[in-house]
This record gives C-alpha cells, sequence and structure tokens, in this order.
C-alpha cells in the first residue's frame, strides 16, 4: 500500500530537519561552540527550534499514516499535512526572534490545530468501528 500524502510529508519534514540542523551547524561554527549551547541565546533558539520539531513531527506524521491507512486521505489531508509542515518552517524562523517573531506563534497555532483536527477525526474513525 502506497501512501502518497503520508510518503511526501514525512519525505518534507526530512528536508526541514536537515535545514534546522544546518542552522544550528552554522551558528555553533560561528560561535566555536562543539557541545551544547556555550551560554548563546542565538544557539539556545535554534536548537530549541530543531528539537521543537522532534517533539511534534513523529507523531503528527503517525497521525497523518495512521488516517490514510484507515482510507481517510485524499485531498484535504494533503493541505492538512502541508500547512503543518509549513508551520514547522515558520516556527523555525520565528525562533530565531526580532521580526521573524510572529513566525513562531503562527507555527506554534497551526502545529496546535493542526494535531487536533488529526486527532478529533482519528477518534471518529475510531467510534465508527463501534
Amino acid at each position: 500500500m502506497i501512501l502518497p500524502v503520508t510518503l511526501s510529508a514525512v519525505a518534507a519534514a526530512v528536508i526541514v530537519n536537515i535545514w534546522l540542523g544546518l542552522r544550528v551547524a552554522a551558528l555553533r561554527r560561528a560561535f566555536k561552540v562543539s557541545i551544547g549551547d556555550g551560554g548563546n541565546e542565538p544557539l539556545s533558539r535554534r536548537m530549541r527550534a530543531q528539537l521543537n520539531f522532534a517533539e511534534n513531527v513523529p507523531i503528527t506524521l503517525l497521525l497523518i499514516a495512521v488516517l490514510e491507512i484507515a482510507g481517510i486521505g485524499g485531498g484535504w489531508l494533503a493541505y492538512v499535512a502541508g500547512a503543518f509542515i509549513l508551520a514547522r518552517v515558520a516556527h523555525g524562523f520565528g525562533m530565531d526572534g526580532g521580526k521573524a517573531q510572529a513566525g513562531r506563534v503562527v507555527g506554534v497555532l497551526v502545529t496546535i490545530a493542526v494535531q487536533l483536527l488529526l486527532a478529533g477525526v482519528a477518534v471518529g474513525v475510531m467510534l465508527r468501528q463501534f
């Protein structure tokens, strides 16, 4: 069984994760910090952005996959997955602070909305089975 929405979302998530890691690495090089954040707030912010990504993406991708396996995929799920990935990018930029700070708020709110929507749909699918 091929899961096109899940496969696309996972591929996009991998690219975003690499991007977030490269942003951390760039500051590590710039500030000559090998381990930890060296007390450097910009580095700490980027590290948290990457960790926040790692905290939120797996469970969301799992929900997308399970819904697609349950036959609840289609266009709407692709749009929701796309919105989720874009929200994680916005959050990554927003964690830099400054004018980009709004991206953090948008990223968090869209992430929560997507997770609640997917969880609600999953519960609905489960309840229909009884």
